[in-house]
């Protein structure tokens, strides 16, 4: 095999579906805010290096070869650096994140959905590597939480322009499983339900049936809820959430009070609640459903759930088993790359821990 050229992707033959991304040069850096035109972004910074993950299988794939070229195109007009890896049904993503850390880079971007963001987190927590979001995927949630909202270009000019803040992560123990997760861990009818309304979501369209079968057929459970490891509280409910961001699934907003900045998730029961009265509120809601008197709000640090009979539990999208559920939150234990002003936020200087930006 002839020696890898400087600037071209390097194609792992044992592995068709990865490749890794070596740029003409290496460099890294953390500066402060810039403000310039198109034409003066590359001749005014430092080059800075990042690892760049591509999920071509996110949001529509026929769309991702003309993604990755857009993102190459402007990451180049903004000194960007990147060493691609292209996401395989293979790729191990928390090693790869660990090892481009390990080589020195300080920006992991991901261009992808809420799942790739979720394969990534674990290796980022407690780290001072900072998470860059291109959102690529279905719904894109995580990066509309956090004020991501633009198109290609528009994203990658905030890994320059952005903020750089400090953000909670819940961590959820069920049984031998263990998992991170950034906006929602549920226990009940939103599990069962989840796996289906995402398969219709991306078109699967004979998944309506099995919706509707699952929706009428639930029944509620009995929870037995401990609080900060004194608070105990008792329900009857379809469902239960703990949720660390405000918004959830396709832009729904759970809540206006939930913030991913205050050291503590929102655990919201759905108790004494019809199935027909609980999708009525969801439908019909437009700031969350925290006024219903069927729904009890709390919020904790630390948080164990019994339920009987057991309810699945699902954890951003991660199906991990039945049992009792231990939820921990890490106050802002994983550093991202936002938007000026996040969704639903009114205040965003007080939620800001800086104006940095990542620059050469």
């Amino acid at each position: 095999m002839s020696p890898v050229q400087r600037g071209v992707p390097s194609i792992n033959r044992s592995s068709p579906t990865q490749a890794e991304w070596i740029p003409n040069e290496q460099e890294t850096g953390i500066g402060m805010q810039v403000s310039m035109s198109a034409k003066s972004k590359s001749t005014s910074l430092r080059p800075l290096r990042v690892k760049l993950i591509f999920n071509a299988g996110s949001g529509k794939p026929e769309d991702s070869p003309q993604q990755l070229v857009s993102i190459l195109s402007e990451m180049q007009a903004w000194q960007i650096l990147p060493e691609v890896h292209i996401v395989g049904p293979d790729s191990q993503l928390e090693r790869v994140v660990h090892d481009a850390i390990k080589s020195g880079i300080k920006l992991i971007v991901v261009a992808g959905g809420d799942g790739t963001i979720d394969s990534v987190v674990g290796a980022m927590v407690g780290s001072d590597a900072i998470l860059g979001i291109l959102p690529t995927g279905t719904r894109n949630n995580v990066a509309f939480n956090l004020g991501i909202t633009g198109d290609i270009a528009a994203s990658v000019a905030l890994l320059r322009q952005g903020r750089r803040l400090k953000i909670d992560v819940g961590r959820v123990h069920c049984g031998h499983s263990r998992h991170w997760f950034l906006e929602v861990a549920a226990l009940g009818l939103l599990t069962d339900l989840y796996p289906m309304a995402d398969d219709l979501q991306h078109g699967d369209l004979a998944q309506i049936g099995g919706l509707l079968s699952t929706f009428i057929s639930a029944t509620p459970s009995r929870l037995r809820m401990i609080l900060d490891g004194h608070k105990h509280l008792a329900a009857t409910a379809h469902m239960l959430l703990i949720t660390n961001m405000p918004f959830l699934g396709p832009h729904f907003q759970i809540s206006s009070r939930v913030s991913f900045k205050d050291g503590r998730l929102d655990v919201f029961t759905f108790s004494d609640m019809s199935k027909l009265n609980m999708l009525s509120s969801a439908m019909l809601s437009r700031g969350g459903l925290a006024g219903d008197p069927g729904i009890k709000h709390y919020r904790a640090r630390h948080i164990r759930i019994i339920s009987n009979p057991q309810m699945p539990i699902l954890a951003d999208g991660n199906l991990l088993g039945q049992g009792t559920l231990s939820v921990h939150v890490h106050p802002r234990a994983l550093t991202v790359m936002t938007g000026s002003a996040l969704t639903g936020q009114r205040d965003t200087s007080r939620l800001t821990d800086s104006k940095d930006a990542v620059n050469g």
